[in-house]
């Protein structure tokens, strides 16, 4: 009975304050695609929505809309600061019964990760690794290297049809991606050279 929980603000999604007070989130890139992958396996949220009164309620609002129907079960939805693994705890415990093992956390912050893995939590760091966290596949960094005739375009795409994710162009040669051994493995097979497996947990490579 796994559980997949996952952060907003930069994780699923880009948020925007509104002059009149709403939240705006727009969904990033290979999110929608991720979430359709994961089909029935239960979504909850754990995230922060900002200061203020009726922040919950406008972020709640904004996840509805940009999200209609993908988090529907309002008990596995948390609001609140992850500064510990207090938040942690109680996503769990509102699995009905999951056990941290079975449950994951995505998100972009180390920090927060590391909050969540005290808890007892697999993680992950972008949402395109849910489902190897899932089935507790590793994620590490790795250089990438591009050979002649093909550039960092090339292999950005290449990565949007696996288990990989761009984070930093090295030189104009060598970039950086996080990725799964899937992954890794299908950016081979596209042509380009895969070096190093340093955990993503342990900082990127330097």
């Amino acid at each position: 009975m796994s559980v997949l929980f996952f952060d907003i603000g930069a994780t699923l999604a880009d948020a925007r304050l509104e002059p009149d007070g709403t939240l705006t989130l727009r969904v990033r890139p290979r999110v929608d695609a991720v979430l359709d992958a994961l089909g029935d396996v239960r979504k909850g949220i754990i995230s922060n929505p900002g200061p203020g009164d009726g922040a919950a309620e406008r972020a709640a609002a904004a996840l509805e809309e940009a999200f209609p129907g993908r988090f529907a079960d309002a008990g596995l939805v948390h609001w609140g600061v992850k500064d510990g693994r207090g938040i942690f705890d109680l996503a769990v415990a509102s699995t009905g019964g999951a056990p941290a093992d079975a449950c994951v956390f995505v998100g972009e912050d180390a920090q927060e990760r590391a909050f969540a893995r005290q808890a007892g939590m697999r993680t992950a760091p972008h949402p395109v690794f849910a489902l190897a966290a899932l089935e507790n596949r590793a994620v590490f960094f790795a250089r990438v290297g591009l050979p002649d005739g093909q550039d960092a375009s090339e292999l950005t795409a290449a990565a949007e049809a696996t288990e990989a994710v761009p984070v930093q162009v090295a030189s104009e040669r060598l970039v950086v991606v996080m990725a799964s051994e899937l992954g890794a493995e299908a950016l081979g097979r596209a042509g380009f050279t895969v070096e190093g497996r340093d955990p993503v947990e342990a900082g990127p490579p330097t």
